[in-house]
């Protein structure tokens, strides 16, 4: 068996050496500063025009509510995970804290189901760059090229930005969730204040609704729309007050993300009434938004929401693409990658490498994806998407499970902590479960097909294991290293 590391092992991960600038930016971010650059690189304005029509079409008039049990699950999680940062000073993220709680075998697995996970939801995400870059630029211009143009022409954008160690600013990130969240609420005050399709009510909380069998199918995608909000615990030697303001910050991240997407999926089904809201957006998921933009606030807000989805999804993909290159890099470093993918690039420092293989890898799935006409959205974005989403869901699963490992060991957290982290785990691996028994639901393909999407996760996983048992007995200079900074 694979050793677990104890608290007080010397092969945890290592905080870096203090240095002139990490002394610059200590104390200089709060939990509204930290809060705003996480719910900004999440992007809301992508996940609600691109997912949330899908949300309602698999889901019906209850997918609010699917956001809202993501919400709760991941704050319950929280609980855990923010002591997790306390106790360990902050040191890692999830590949770190499975090697913590579990060892380096299972921390090996998460780092591969995680390297798996976020190529598979950024890939996928450029079949739906290219429809609404598509769709923009027509309506903006008249002018009508191919999706995947603008899918291949994105990939090369972020790439080069990648490569020259260029990513999106703490204050660009704050304009545009600033954008962002004002087009969406000139939109629901649109619709409250003509009193949507047929008069405003709440029966997407009815049980009819809630116990719709789509929402079920729907859980991968909510949980998968909160990606990205455990990088809080990342700002904590940036924080003023990291015992309280990270926390905070992660409870907030969470809340306002939650709240937000139930509440815009809610007003956008008023607009388009009960009866329709789902046939709607099965339809046209892609122009759904636009739809009801243009029939409560008008062609300008249109315009203005149309130009800032394209800003959105692609500050989105350069940071999920420079985020994925890190995390390669350092797996690389660590001997669960190709060598080739570590090294760094001799002018720009950045992981060139990394950023050049994952980019290689976007262009052939588009380039397939073109080659058959698939259909960028029903195909390219869910069948792509779902073996990232489920993992997500069994990432986080694990790290619960490693979570109240670690902390079973230290006499100094209180046991509230440590059970709700067992409840944490536990609403987790429910919610996993319920997504890969009715995953049907969520792709509309083949039995065939969809027990090749559920299975790429399991084999990432195992995959992860062997390799890590490999390396302890051929490499264990490298083997030390899992779930460590190289």
């Amino acid at each position: 068996m694979d050793p677990v590391i104890s608290p007080a092992s010397t092969a945890q991960p290592a905080a870096p050496p203090a240095s002139t600038s990490t002394d610059q930016l200590k104390g200089s971010l709060g939990a509204t500063g930290i809060t705003a650059m996480v719910v900004a690189a999440a992007a809301p304005l992508t996940v609600l025009t691109g997912i949330a029509p899908l949300a309602i079409a698999i889901g019906g008039i209850g997918a609010p509510a699917g956001y809202l049990a993501a919400m709760v699950v991941l704050a319950i999680f929280a609980v855990g995970f923010t002591t997790m940062t306390r106790v360990t000073g902050g040191a890692g993220a999830f590949y770190s804290y499975v090697t913590l709680g579990l060892g380096r075998s299972f921390g090996a697995a998460a780092g591969l189901v995680a390297i798996m996970s976020y190529n598979a939801l950024q890939i996928g995400v450029y079949g739906l760059l290219g429809l609404q870059f598509q769709a923009t630029v027509a309506r903006l211009t008249g002018l009508v090229l191919p999706w995947w143009l603008y899918a291949v022409a994105a990939i090369a954008v972020v790439w080069a930005l990648g490569r020259r160690g260029i990513d999106i600013g703490a204050k660009l990130l704050g304009v545009l969730l600033a954008a962002e969240t004002a087009i969406l609420v000139v939109l629901v005050v649109s619709i409250l204040a003509k009193g949507g399709a047929n008069g405003l009510h709440l029966t997407s909380f009815s049980a009819p609704a809630l116990t719709d069998p789509g929402l079920v199918g729907i859980l991968g995608f909510c949980f998968a729309a909160f990606a990205g909000f455990e990088s809080t615990a990342l700002y904590r030697r940036e924080a003023k007050d990291p015992e309280r303001s990270i926390p905070r910050a992660t409870y907030g991240a969470v809340a306002f993300l939650g709240l937000f997407y139930a509440f815009v999926v809610w007003a956008v089904i008023q607009g388009l009434g009960d009866t329709d809201a789902r046939a709607a957006a099965g339809a046209n998921p892609v122009a759904l938004f636009t739809a009801v933009m243009d029939r409560y606030a008008g062609a300008w807000a249109t315009d203005v929401m149309a130009v800032l989805v394209l800003t959105s999804v692609l500050a989105a993909q350069i940071a999920f693409h420079n985020a994925i290159n890190r995390y390669s890099f350092t797996l690389a470093k660590d001997g669960l990658l190709p060598a080739a993918l570590g090294h760094a690039h001799p002018r720009y420092a950045s992981p060139a490498r990394a950023g050049a293989a994952q980019s290689v890898l976007a262009v052939a799935v588009v380039v397939v994806a073109a080659l058959v006409h698939a259909d960028p959205y029903r195909q390219l974005v869910i069948l792509v998407n779902t073996p990232g989403a489920i993992g997500v869901m069994l990432l986080q699963t694990l790290t619960s499970i490693a979570v109240v490992a670690y902390l079973r060991r230290r006499p100094d957290v209180s046991a509230l902590v440590k059970w709700v982290s067992v409840l944490a785990s536990v609403l987790l691996a429910v919610a996993t479960g319920l997504l890969v028994r009715y995953v049907g639901l969520l792709t509309g393909a083949p039995t065939s097909t969809n027990v090749v999407l559920v299975a790429i996760v399991p084999a990432a996983l195992l995959l992860g294991i062997v390799l890590a048992q490999v390396l302890r007995s051929r490499r264990p200079d490298l083997y030390t290293r899992i779930g460590g900074e190289s």
